[in-house]
């Protein structure tokens, strides 16, 4: 089973922010949506380039590129031109840090 890694401490997440970590060259962001922590894959699914410092709307993540939109919580696309899904991770908050596996390869 993959380990998990410390992404930030939960206090210096706020709502509405994230932080983005690299677990084995995938880059991950991890989202703090009403003070719930989710994670996806830091690559739109469309063309490649990063979903992390696009616009949000409510829990979705609209990619700076081309405006495709992904469901934070679910990973599912919910505007084109991406239609394939990014992929989601499990998230935790232990002793105040929040942390993230990348549990694909498991």
């Amino acid at each position: 089973m993959s380990d998990w890694i410390n992404v930030a401490p939960a206090d210096d997440i706020a709502p509405g922010q994230y932080r983005t970590v690299n677990i084995d060259g995938a880059e991950i962001a991890v989202y703090n949506l009403d003070g719930g922590f989710y994670a996806i894959e830091d690559v739109c699914t469309h063309d490649g380039g990063c979903l992390a410092g696009g616009d949000l709307e409510g829990d979705e993540i609209v990619c700076p590129r081309h405006a495709a939109k992904f469901n934070i919580k679910t990973g599912e696309v919910t505007a084109p031109p991406a239609y394939e899904p990014v992929s989601t991770f499990p998230v935790q908050v232990t002793d105040g840090m929040v942390q993230v596996r990348d549990d694909r390869w498991d």
